[in-house]
């Protein structure tokens, strides 16, 4: 049986980053990263890469992520007839899942980490953990997605879901140089997006929360949606694919002991936006901190203890915000005005990009904004008075 110090189930960005931030504690502890696929191995996303996720990336010494990829300095928001187009403070990248998560993976194993190719399907708890009765470990960072085998394990349960469709369709002039956002009108909370890569092609797709079990969209459905959203989306497009979104909540369980979870393994995913790589870099990092920290002090099961208060500090306040803007942004009335103040007011704007792309919260600003804009339209709406149908009818005689 193989022993580690660390097992890290999973390879993505979560996987690769707890492998990274474990190595810079200690660059001599065995860690391994779990993954059945082999890489280069696609991954059904967005492909956006904000440019926090870059800033904590270069922190743990990773450079060279954005090489031969140009950043996108745009943002385009629409709804109906509202909308906003403002260049943002930092430019985000998209750069395919195939490059990003292979030049991560790169960057675990020039820290030392070893890449080994396996399927976990079985988990069992103890001193040390021992994963298909194969590999034995001292520490266990489950990194491994939307449906993880490591949290179903621990005994949690998914949390609330989104479904989104996925393609690479030829840029239109129109939509080059930015990433395009057009939220539904006729099904809320869902929105099409368009995000250009730069070479010619974008990363386009639908998404929406997932209401009851059976509440879901087929195929064709949400490609005809994408194209009334965004029309000519789909023309040339390929490689569409489907995938599960695990979206975060105000509260957010953090295991305890010798197992830890990071990524969309824990349920992290912005319920506001459906962006996940900031969370599963930063978490991972944490999570490997955490790991190498608990090992090299002798005390393995308190990984669970460090990862829980390294992640508070870092994120608790901003689940709760973006828990809050994601549940106003089901009504589209809110939408509309975020919109509005947004194309009305700078900061509004930065302040719902970092909302929604890092680990933003809802400011002052925004909250006075949002306010102004939704009493701008309830004095607007005309209201019809009980006489105005007498006024409309025509005299008699005439």
């Amino acid at each position: 049986m193989t022993a580690w110090d660390l097992a890290i189930v999973g390879s993505g960005p979560a996987g690769s980053a707890t492998a990274i931030g474990a190595l810079r504690v200690d660059p001599s502890l065995r860690v391994a990263l779990l993954d059945r696929a082999e890489f280069p191995r696609d991954k059904s996303c967005g492909d956006g890469i904000a440019p926090q996720v870059i800033d904590l990336l270069v922190g743990a010494g990773v450079t060279g992520i954005v090489d031969g990829h140009v950043p996108v300095p745009r943002l385009r928001l629409e709804r109906g007839s509202f909308g906003v187009d403002r260049e943002m403070v930092r430019p985000t990248w998209v750069i395919p899942r195939t490059t990003f998560d292979l030049r991560l993976v790169e960057a675990a194993q020039a820290a030392g980490a070893t890449l080994v190719q396996h399927r976990v399907g079985e988990l069992s708890q103890g001193s040390p953990v021992v994963l298909d009765g194969e590999v034995e470990a001292r520490t266990v960072v489950g990194a491994d997605g939307a449906h993880s085998i490591v949290r179903r394990s621990l005994g949690m349960a998914p949390g609330p879901m989104a479904v989104a469709l996925r393609g690479y369709s030829p840029t239109p002039s129109d939509r080059a140089n930015a990433q395009v956002i057009v939220y539904d009108t006729a099904r809320q909370p869902a929105y099409a997006w368009s995000f250009d890569r730069g070479d010619g092609l974008s990363n386009v797709g639908y998404g929406e929360l997932l209401g009851q079990p059976n509440d879901r969209s087929t195929r064709t459905q949400m490609l005809e949606r994408l194209d009334t959203l965004l029309p000519g989306a789909t023309d040339g497009g390929t490689n569409w694919k489907g995938y599960q979104l695990p979206l975060s909540t105000g509260r957010w369980r953090v295991p305890a002991g010798r197992v830890v979870l990071a990524g969309d393994a824990a349920g992290l995913v912005n319920p506001m936006t459906g962006e996940g790589i900031y969370y599963a870099v930063a978490t991972g990092l944490a999570a490997g901190r955490a790991a190498a920290e608990a090992v090299v002090a002798g005390a393995p099961e308190t990984a669970g203890e460090r990862h829980a208060r390294a992640t508070r500090r870092l994120l608790a306040g901003h689940l709760r915000h973006v828990a809050a803007a994601a549940w106003l942004c089901r009504h589209g009335a809110v939408i509309d005005a975020g919109l509005r103040a947004s194309s009305a007011d700078r900061r509004v704007f930065d302040d719902l990009v970092e909302l929604g792309l890092a680990r933003g919260r809802i400011t002052t600003t925004t909250v006075r904004g949002l306010v102004r804009e939704l009493a701008s339209g309830i004095r607007t709406r005309r209201i019809p008075r009980p006489h105005d149908d007498i006024e409309k009818t025509p005299a008699c005689g005439s």
